[in-house]
Order: structure tokens, then sequence, then C-alpha cells
């Protein structure tokens, strides 16, 4: 392995695996959980990941990983599944993929902006605030994070029973 990380040796190995799957590898963690360790691998795609997405892919790292001594010899969990609420926004994709969502987005003048995702593209994002359009440029960003809703902007003109 070099001087590379275990996680960055994991991240190169499972790279192409996940890619193979039509999914992006979003995030690999290695925890120990008592006499064993715990792998999460992070997938994710335009329009998400079915639990028969996260089945395939599971198989798939499996075997690249018998394949491989990254986990060496001693007993480990493998866990699959798609990033969650909570995770930041970082890359344009995961901008791309909050549209119509809620975020707050942390800019680098320290100031916070709460807007809904209108459009994201390789260069920055289009957000909705309090009705008006407001254009970011990832490199004026450091973080964002989608807000939890319990009505989503797509249900406000839905059913009211």
């Amino acid at each position: 392995m070099g001087s590379a990380s275990p996680r960055d040796h994991l991240m190169k190995l499972l790279e192409p695996v996940v890619a193979a799957e039509g999914l992006d590898l979003e995030d690999v963690t290695v925890t120990q959980a008592g006499k064993r360790k715990l792998l999460r691998v992070i997938v994710d795609r335009d329009g998400g990941v079915s639990l028969d997405d996260v089945a395939d892919v599971s198989q798939a790292v499996s075997a690249a990983l018998d394949e491989d001594d990254a986990m060496g010899q001693a007993a480990y969990t493998l866990e699959v599944s798609s990033p969650g609420v909570d995770r930041p926004l970082t890359e344009p994709r995961h901008w791309r993929r909050a549209a119509k969502r809620l975020v707050k987005a942390e800019l680098r003048d320290g100031t916070v902006i709460e807007g809904r995702v209108l459009a994201a593209d390789d260069s920055g994002v289009d957000l909705d605030v309090e009705g008006a359009g407001r254009r970011l440029d990832y490199q004026d960003l450091t973080l964002g994070r989608v807000q939890v809703e319990f009505r989503r902007f797509d249900d406000v003109d839905g059913d009211e029973g």
C-alpha cells in the first residue's frame, strides 16, 4: 500500500467497483466495533439509490474486498448505504441532487443563507432566497446542508387531508 492511508487505498480500490454499478462512491470509513471492524461504504447517484442498488453494490464491493487484502485477515462487517440528510453538500453533484430541497449555506465571509435549490452546475448553485433568485459560486461557499422539512415543497399543492 505504500504511503497511502488505509482509507485512501479503499477509496482507490472501491471507486471503480461502485462506478461499474452506476453509482458514485461518496465515502468509506472503517471503525472498530468490538472485536470486528465496521466498513461503511456510502454510495449515491442522481435520482437516489434503491435497495436493489445497495444489494448489487454490496455484492460487488464484497467480491473486490475478497480479492484484496485491504481489510486484512480480521473479521469485519460491510455496511453499504446512501448518505443521510445530514451529509454536507461539498461537491457540485451533491448540490444538484438537492434540487428543490431547502438548504442552509455557509459562505466564506461568515454569512449564512437559507434557500431552496433551483439548479446547480459545475461552477455554482442557484437558490430561491425568500422569493428572489440568488447565484452562489462554489468558491464562495464553505458548507451546505439540507434542512429537514416536515412538509416538502412538492407537497404544497397536494392533498389537504
